[in-house]
């Protein structure tokens, strides 16, 4: 039995993309909220920690409000692809022989850059659901600008967070 399409208001048939690419997004965004924390964890008592556990906390409230976005447009969750990013995120933490892995300065550096890119791709997809909000009032274009004025806010504190990272380990000379 098919599934009925969500409508837009109005009684206008989504484009089934819309939800393809919003649970594509739901599960960048749980695999980077699952990046964020550890990164936060592993960083509790360093120079990043409390500038990690600020955006992990914004992270986990944009994921929220993406969740808003889908229930908004009636637009379900695809628990698979959430599942399988969590655990892609969990299992990125293993190294070669199944141990976890030590934090070091280059985990930190290119857990740094990926959630940086994460953030960009958020913030397009905030560009995106402006330009759908123009057609469908179930969606608030003032809390969408909101959402991607703070997606900006985020790319700039994780570049300084990256500048001091990679100035403390590219610019740490090696013994010998």
């Amino acid at each position: 039995m098919a599934v009925p399409a969500a409508t837009r208001s109005g009684g206008i048939p989504e484009p089934p993309w819309l939800g393809i690419y919003l649970n594509d997004h739901l599960a960048a965004a749980t695999a980077g909220l699952v990046l964020a924390r550890r990164m936060t964890r592993g960083h509790r008592r360093s120079a990043y920690g409390g500038e990690l556990a600020r955006l992990t906390a914004q992270f986990a409230q944009d994921r929220r409000s993406l969740l808003w976005c889908m229930a908004s447009l009636d637009i379900p969750v695809r628990r698979a692809k959430v599942y399988a990013a969590r655990a892609a995120g969990r299992a990125t933490r293993l190294a070669p022989g199944g141990r976890p892995r030590r934090r070091s300065g280059v985990n930190t550096l290119v857990g740094l850059e990926a959630l940086r890119m994460g953030v960009e791709g958020k913030a397009l997809l905030w560009r995106s659901l402006l330009a759908v909000a123009v057609h469908d009032t179930r969606l608030r274009t003032d809390r969408l600008a909101d959402l991607l004025e703070r997606a900006g806010r985020q790319l700039t504190a994780l570049d300084s967070l990256h500048a001091r990272a990679a100035s403390a380990l590219l610019s740490s000379r090696a013994p010998g």
